[in-house]
């Protein structure tokens, strides 16, 4: 690839609530379409691996003869994810800082490349899936998993969730991502170039009273303590005191003893 590629803005940012929200993810809830695909053996790459307890998970399913590569653009997430894999007791993994759009790997190194909500943040989703295509092995196969905030749903109705979802997607537009990227992931794969392309799609839920506990403590401290609250109202999109009343509505909302909230994620599996 040649020029300078474009850049997105990383909506959500790296503070810990959303790193608490990124540890919780498994290869099991997170990557279970491409469980099938893997073998004892294989060379994976691990795009946007944030804190890594996804491809911890996947390093122990390639075992110890295979090789993992995870990288971010975070070199403290990385540190993070360095930790985590050690303290599982892996020692096939390596991590690097790269940027998606120039992957500092040879044509065809990886048996599998896996993505997991990364494309929504990137400014050119197709260039980046071209360059996961250039670093796959003939046969191989590249995983890709993208939400699609505009599949989220919620009961009860909640003004305050309503705005929250307005603001956060027009957000990561203006910073160049987007949002509703789970349903346009078979259209980008197929403009990438992949010949063979099997799409399918998986649901979050948080029901229980423990799951909407930690779902809406969790988004109430994210509205108001990460990047996303404070680029809403510095682009003039919210009001200054607009977050906080947002945050008291996912309190509440975690605190209805009905409620119930799900989110849909597009994935593909692609070849050739």
């Amino acid at each position: 690839m040649t020029g300078p590629q474009p850049a997105a803005v990383y909506t959500h940012g790296h503070q810990e609530a959303v790193l608490r929200s990124h540890r919780s993810r498994t290869a099991a809830d997170s990557a279970g379409y491409l469980l099938p695909e893997l073998r004892p053996g294989q060379a994976l790459l691990d795009v946007g691996c944030g804190p890594g307890t996804i491809t911890a998970d996947l390093a122990a399913l390639v075992g110890p003869q295979g090789r993992v590569v995870a990288v971010d653009a975070s070199a403290e997430v990385l540190e993070q994810a360095a930790g985590h894999v050690a303290g599982r007791g892996l020692s096939n993994v390596a991590f690097e800082c790269a940027d998606v759009h120039r992957l500092p790997y040879r044509d065809g190194e990886f048996d599998v490349v896996h993505a997991h909500q990364v494309l929504q943040h990137v400014a050119d989703p197709v260039a980046a899936l071209r360059e996961l295509r250039r670093v796959t092995a003939p046969g191989g196969v590249v995983a890709v998993r993208d939400v699609d905030y505009a599949s989220m749903t919620w009961f009860p109705e909640a003004p305050a969730l309503d705005r929250w979802l307005e603001l956060y997607r027009r957000t990561a537009r203006a910073n160049g991502g987007e949002p509703d990227a789970g349903r346009r992931l078979l259209s980008w794969a197929r403009a990438a170039g992949f010949t063979e392309v099997t799409a399918s799609s998986s649901t979050w839920t948080f029901a229980t009273p423990e799951q909407r506990a930690w779902w809406g403590g969790m988004w109430a401290d994210r509205v108001t303590g990460t990047a996303l609250g404070r680029t809403a109202v510095g682009l003039g999109f919210a009001e200054q005191d607009e977050p906080e009343r947002i945050a008291n509505g996912w309190r509440e909302w975690s605190a209805a003893g009905d409620g119930w909230f799900s989110m849909l994620h597009g994935e593909v599996l692609a070849r050739g």
